[in-house]
């Protein structure tokens, strides 16, 4: 009765009450569309990888999950946090065609700032925005590419919160040889000068990249509106791409 009393008298003076809601962070395994599924359907398309480049490698499970269907690729896991070089190390020795380097990937050779708060996250950056950031060093994913003679074609793995953009910038010779790239991004500008999904698309298309598949969607905490999801791009000229019918 009471209840009934109150949202009536709110009701006269134009306001409505209704009961909180609670938003959880939700991470989507839309049918279809995790990771496993979006590998599984890159290597059905006959798209050839002879190696695989995953920058924000954390402790290589992305790359573990990606040898099931590019089992023959060799692989380099680069990764900005220390605390993960023990699991990096332990997953050299379980693969032999595995490799891994502690450093930020960028534009240039060099160090960068680099927030490392968050074990599975981080970001870098090249400026110093507050004081608990560190400084790492940062290398390019052309330099690695030379240094180590990875043969191409490339997959490239981004999970980089944001500093994609100098990332690229630093594989311009890699990507003239690189079949695909499977990319985090964002609904949201979550970083200074990062790009949001449509504009990595539009991005994208000028290197020469057009969005084929996507996977692994989720919603955000404080109002469950989309978040994030990982785009994965192939080359423009791919025969899928001319064919412009649904059937």
């Amino acid at each position: 009765m009471l209840k009934s009393i109150i949202k009536e008298l709110f009701h006269s003076m134009g306001y409505e009450i209704t009961q909180k809601r609670l938003f959880p962070v939700v991470s989507q395994e839309v049918s279809g569309f995790s990771m496993a599924e979006g590998l599984k359907r890159s290597r059905g398309r006959n798209i050839d990888i002879a190696s695989v480049i995953d920058v924000g490698a954390s402790d290589g499970r992305w790359s573990e999950g990606c040898m099931v269907h590019y089992p023959h690729a060799r692989y380099l896991l680069i990764e900005a946090q220390q605390a993960h070089e023990e699991g990096l190390r332990a997953f050299k020795t379980r693969y032999a065609k595995a490799d891994y380097i502690i450093a930020a990937a960028g534009s240039q050779q060099g160090e960068i700032y680099f927030d490392n708060s968050d074990l599975w996250g981080g970001l870098a950056m090249e400026e110093a925005t507050s004081d608990n950031l560190i400084k790492v060093p940062v290398t390019s994913i052309d330099h690695e590419v030379a240094q180590r003679k990875l043969q191409p074609p490339y997959l490239i793995k981004l999970d980089t919160h944001g500093y994609e953009v100098p990332i690229l910038e630093g594989a311009r010779e890699t990507l003239r040889h690189t079949n695909l790239i499977v990319m985090e991004v964002y609904n949201f500008q979550i970083a200074k000068n990062s790009l949001r999904f449509w504009e990595m698309c539009a991005y994208m298309e000028k290197l020469g990249f057009l969005p084929i598949d996507m996977a692994d969607f989720t919603h955000r905490k404080k109002d469950n509106s989309f978040w994030q999801m990982d785009i994965f791009f192939a080359r423009s000229d791919r025969p899928e791409f001319s064919f412009k019918d649904y059937a």
